[in-house]
């Protein structure tokens, strides 16, 4: 939901917090190789919300993040097998 470039990064940041002022993210895992970096957490927009379970994909060169691609599901009531979304 934000463009490419730090200014549109910035501004989608401002956006969503400002939106959702207790806004949460709780990091479950890192994984890293080459030049790309996973990320899984736990983005809860409210206290007493499910939340949504988030995946970002960054590609970086020189360590900056050139490619971001990310994946989002809610989390729902009650999970379908024993994992959970966490």
């Amino acid at each position: 939901m934000a463009g490419d470039g730090p200014e549109p990064f910035i501004g989608f940041v401002k956006w969503i917090t400002g939106a959702n002022p207790d806004l949460r993210v709780e990091f479950k895992r890192f994984i890293a190789e080459s030049d790309l970096v996973a990320v899984h957490s736990h983005m809860i927009p409210a206290k007493g919300a499910r939340g949504t379970a988030v995946i970002d994909i960054f590609r970086l060169e020189n360590g900056k993040i050139v490619e971001h691609w990310d994946v989002l599901q809610e989390v729902p009531e009650k999970a379908a097998n024993q994992n959970t979304m966490f």
